[in-house]
């Protein structure tokens, strides 16, 4: 299958060779969120890699309506995606006697926090957890 994609307000004609790592990768992205039969499970490992902040933005918003059709799991380690959910959202994944451990933030306990921070700088202030041997030292 050849592909090709012509630039808005441009005759440019541009096929996959020449596109950027980062377009090549939300271009797939949004091919699998957007398709109208979606798998039961998404599972993505850092989807955020090699894309532009805005496009990060974007993804979110693509995560978000494909969870209305499937279930979407997503580990990742960017405070710009993070942002973009709320704490409910929120699955911590620690490392604890050689297992992983899951668990939901206490929206509770965070809600101070909450008031003054987003949800990425609460990860970045190891308030929630999540970051390599803190393991069960979170709030």
């Amino acid at each position: 299958m050849r592909l090709r994609w012509r630039q808005m307000d441009s005759d440019a004609i541009f096929s996959a060779n020449q596109m950027s790592d980062g377009t090549l990768r939300f271009v797939c992205l949004a091919t699998l969120l957007l398709h109208p039969a979606t798998p039961a499970l998404i599972v993505l490992d850092e989807p955020e890699l090699g894309l532009h902040p805005y496009a990060i933005v974007q993804l979110s918003e693509l995560l978000r309506q494909a969870s209305v059709r499937s279930q979407v799991l997503i580990a990742t380690q960017s405070v710009t995606l993070m942002n973009q959910f709320q704490i409910d959202d929120l699955i911590v994944v620690e490392r604890a006697n050689g297992a992983s451990t899951f668990d939901r933030p206490e929206p509770d306990s965070l809600h101070a926090w909450l008031d003054e921070y987003s949800l990425g700088e609460l990860w970045e202030k190891n308030l929630i957890g999540g970051r390599p041997g803190d393991a069960g030292k979170h709030a």
